[in-house]
């Protein structure tokens, strides 16, 4: 086998990097987050999708998620190249801690995190009106 051809070959492997994504919609282990959809914080389809490597950003991120549908944490796997999400990588946490990223690529469900503690209702109340007074201000805006 040619050396161009064995680059390009992708075996499955139950070591492949997983991530996490956050959200309220309502997915099955083997459907693909990819872009083209609405946004979970805007009212605009976005380029890219984000996801994470630490948990509590995804349940962050499923908790300031849009609707009102129960809120959900899959784990993904990427199909494609991945980069640091410059929303908060570039603007408001050098060094990426959130280990943020996204992707113009899909990512493959395939699991869901059932159990984990999230935020009162208080506090992501209080989050949410934050980030409003941010957004009608004009500096919350999704680096896309």
């Amino acid at each position: 086998m040619n050396k161009e051809k064995q680059n390009s070959i992708h075996l499955a492997t139950p070591f492949a990097q997983t991530y996490f994504h956050g959200t309220k919609a309502d997915l099955n282990i083997g459907d693909f987050i990819e872009v083209g959809f609405k946004s979970n914080y805007e009212d605009r389809q976005l380029k890219h999708v984000y996801v994470t490597s630490t948990l509590n950003t995804a349940v962050l991120g499923a908790e300031l998620a849009k609707g009102h549908d129960r809120e959900r944490i899959y784990l993904v796997e990427a199909t494609g190249d991945i980069e640091d999400d410059p929303n908060v990588t570039d603007k408001k946490f050098p060094g990426n801690p959130t280990m943020s990223y996204r992707s113009v690529h899909p990512f493959k469900v395939v699991g869901e995190v059932t159990l984990w503690h999230g935020r009162t209702p208080e506090q992501i109340q209080a989050m949410k009106d934050g980030l409003e007074k941010l957004r009608t201000q004009g500096l919350n805006v999704i680096l896309d």
